[in-house]
């Protein structure tokens, strides 16, 4: 089964708000400094959000793990 373009979107968005703010947290508790940490979440939140889409679309083009469900008549 093939996931549609929007879903990848879909999940590298939310994927990205949780990976971004545990991004600003560790970098805000390694420079003690939150405006620092807020700039180095915004410009991974961008960043990541497309690699992962890309990552994402090559994933889905190659058969490595997928099962083809049957088809069912009754």
């Amino acid at each position: 089964m093939a996931e549609k373009a929007y879903r990848s979107v879909a999940k590298s968005v939310s994927w990205r708000a949780v990976g971004t703010l545990d991004t600003v947290i560790i970098s805000y508790f390694i420079t003690g400094n939150l405006t620092m940490a807020a700039s180095i979440g915004s410009i991974e939140l961008f960043t990541k959000m497309a690699l992962y889409y890309f990552h994402e679309r090559a994933w889905n083009k190659i058969s490595f793990g997928k099962v083809k469900e049957p088809d069912y008549q009754i």
